[in-house]
């Protein structure tokens, strides 16, 4: 059977991991998702003719935003003070596909900030 790190194996009860002991190391990671749109959307997206603006600009900033309110943000995740952080967007015909990056100098990953 899988060993979950945030379980304790005697009790079954959620826990933070203790990262205590484990040595700083670089990490990096990137997370990817797509959001799908009619064509129109994406034109006007493109071409910045959404009513409330700037939708890309407003939507890294608050991914970056975000990412740095993490650990607020999901229970047990470690407060990390991130190194680096960028949120990519490219826009396909009926989607946009998202690319956010994580860096960090640091004793545990920063996968759920990405």
């Amino acid at each position: 059977m899988r060993k979950f790190t945030h379980l304790d194996t005697n009790s079954g009860k959620a826990k933070m991991v203790d990262v205590g002991k484990k040595k700083i190391s670089k990490r990096d990671a990137v997370a990817e998702g797509e959001i799908i749109l009619g064509p129109d959307t994406i034109k006007m997206v493109q071409k910045n003719l959404l009513k409330k603006g700037d939708a890309l600009s407003v939507g890294r900033i608050a991914g970056i935003m975000a990412a740095k309110k993490t650990g607020e943000l999901i229970p047990l995740c470690h407060s990390l003070n991130l190194d680096w952080m960028d949120i990519d967007f490219e826009l396909k015909k009926d989607r946009i596909k998202i690319t956010a990056i994580a860096r960090i100098e640091a004793k545990t990953g920063v996968e759920m900030e990405a």
